[in-house]
């Protein structure tokens, strides 16, 4: 009997847990992985504006896994969902 085979190979997989890519579900992680990310992105609009609060608040524009919040990998559309979804 033949069965399937799964190919397991994450350079051609579309999404990352869910996300469009690693860089955007890793920032999306951190955005309320804490108090003080989380307070940030209470008080904001969209992904741009908690992006600027979070650099002048901690004083780096990268998550503790080294991806910045300015990559140009970034689903900039799925971050503002996220931020939006907090606030409802």
């Amino acid at each position: 009997m033949n069965y399937p085979t799964q190919i397991d190979n994450a350079a051609k997989a579309t999404t990352y847990n869910g996300w469009a890519n690693y860089e955007t579900w890793n920032v999306a992680l951190y955005i309320d992985n804490d108090y003080e990310s989380y307070q940030i992105a209470l008080a904001c609009k969209d992904f741009a504006q908690y992006r600027d609060r979070f650099l002048k608040q901690f004083e780096t524009s990268y998550t503790m896994d080294d991806v910045s919040l300015f990559d140009e990998k970034l689903n900039i559309e799925e971050l503002d969902d996220k931020i939006k979804e907090l606030q409802d």
